[in-house]
């Protein structure tokens, strides 16, 4: 995986794919939203990396108001973060938002896994030993995308099995911040050697129709996702927030952003998320505020000083 894409390849990417075209197909915001957001779940814009409404725009064909409705909505769901005149960038991986996510991915998977297991019919289990077959192909070939996309499936089918389908909806929306850096780690066989053991251990608890023992499977699956993101931090540590207490982005006296130094001809955002971010607001906002309050007292002492004469010149 390239350490740092830049947007610019994205856009070019997104041509030579035919993305464009499909994206141009279906609805704008919407449609832009989801382009970006598996680009960005995807890893292919690395974390840090400006996004300019005006190139998404031109690579989309569509005007500039269905891509600033699609960042929003991005960064409600924090994976980019936004900068009032200063600019919008893909978030960085956050250690926090993870830990959240697993806690909820584990309540609501290991529920669902039970629901399987009891519900599950000869034509499910066919359907999950399929998926498994299938994943086991891409990892074989090397395919880390089909391969993360075989996984996806694998338990999406858990929850459709269950008859909760809404389940792993909420888990996808949850998980995102756990996903790049699940991206992060698949390069690594050995990695995605223990994630079809697990899955094995799952498939063997439903085919047994044993809640008990697929439930258990699905946690000591679920317990290993977050034990690699200290290696992963120490590999790329430009890549994470939330290791340690992120400082708020710096600002000048007059509450304009400090200029980051270009990086590799890119520009890297500061570590922030959407409550630093109204928070660098509103400190520019009153540093302004200080500023003029500060001149226009100098300006009335240096006035009452002068003499009347001084005055009328």
């Amino acid at each position: 995986m390239p350490a740092e894409p830049a947007f610019a390849r994205w856009t070019e990417g997104l041509e030579a794919t035919g993305l464009a075209k499909r994206v141009r197909a279906i609805p704008a915001s919407a449609r832009i939203h989801a382009a970006l957001r598996e680009q960005i779940i995807g890893m292919e814009i690395a974390p840090g990396s400006a996004l300019q409404e005006k190139q998404i725009a031109l690579a989309c064909g569509v005007s500039r108001t269905p891509v600033r409705e699609a960042l929003l909505k991005l960064a409600d769901e924090r994976l980019v973060d936004i900068f009032p005149q200063y600019g919008t960038f893909v978030s960085r991986i956050s250690v926090p938002a993870m830990h959240d996510a697993m806690v909820i991915r584990d309540a609501l998977e290991r529920a669902a896994v039970r629901g399987a297991a009891i519900a599950a019919t000869d034509a499910a289990i066919a359907r999950l030993r399929n998926i498994l077959t299938e994943q086991r192909t891409t990892h074989e070939a090397g395919h880390l995308t089909a391969f993360h996309a075989a996984d996806e499936t694998f338990h999406q089918a858990i929850a459709e099995i269950a008859g909760h389908p809404n389940l792993w909806r909420v888990v996808r929306q949850e998980k995102a911040h756990v996903d790049r850096c699940r991206i992060l780690s698949l390069p690594s066989p050995s990695r995605r050697i223990d994630v079809m053991a697990d899955h094995e251990a799952i498939f063997e608890g439903i085919a047994s129709r044993d809640p008990d023992k697929a439930e258990a499977a699905m946690r000591a699956h679920l317990d290993q996702v977050l034990p690699s993101v200290g290696m992963l931090v120490k590999a790329h540590p430009g890549y994470f927030e939330g290791v340690d207490q992120a400082p708020v982005a710096p600002v000048h006296a007059d509450g304009t952003p400090v200029q980051p130094a270009p990086v590799n001809g890119t520009t890297s955002a500061p570590k922030a998320n959407g409550t630093r971010t109204r928070r660098v607001k509103a400190e520019a906002v009153l540093a302004v505020a200080d500023a003029e309050l500060k001149a226009s007292r100098q300006t009335t002492r240096k006035t009452s000083s002068k003499t009347p004469r001084e005055r009328t010149r």
